[in-house]
């Protein structure tokens, strides 16, 4: 199990290398095909070019969002880790909603189930051979 894991990370920072440098080869082929022509600056190399994404991940924050670049104008925080954005506000909602289900007793447990059970039909998302209970009633007579 040792060899495999020591194995397989020596594979993932093979590919790690392989990509930064892909990257960092295809941010200087850019960078030396239309700046120097656009705006006279001169020619960047290869470590600059990392050099460069490094900076810009700094600033800016990009390569997904997450951890150390995740804030955003005037530092405020949009979420912490991969919640991202939004996903602070869902984190929100799910732990109001589990303290909600915990105060529950297991008939009103029972009745808040069928309830989400009915608005996730309506939108089609439910079991579509599972009738309703009003459909049930209908189809005795």
């Amino acid at each position: 199990m040792k060899r495999f894991r020591f194995r397989h990370g020596i594979r993932f920072l093979g590919f790690a290398i392989l990509f930064l440098s892909l990257v960092g080869w295809i941010v200087m082929a850019l960078w030396n095909a239309l700046l120097p022509s656009i705006l006279g600056v001169s020619a960047i190399s290869w470590v600059q070019a990392l050099g460069l994404l490094l900076l810009s991940r700094i600033l800016f924050g990009g390569f997904g969002g997450r951890g150390f670049g995740s804030r955003g104008f005037g530092g405020q925080r949009y979420g912490s880790g991969s919640r991202g954005r939004f996903g602070s506000a869902r984190y929100e909602w799910k732990q109001k909603m589990a303290e909600r289900w915990s105060q529950m007793t297991p008939e009103q447990r029972q009745q808040m189930r069928q309830q989400w059970r009915d608005r996730c039909r309506q939108w089609g998302r439910g079991r579509r051979d599972e009738p309703k209970a009003d459909d049930a009633d209908k189809s005795e007579y």
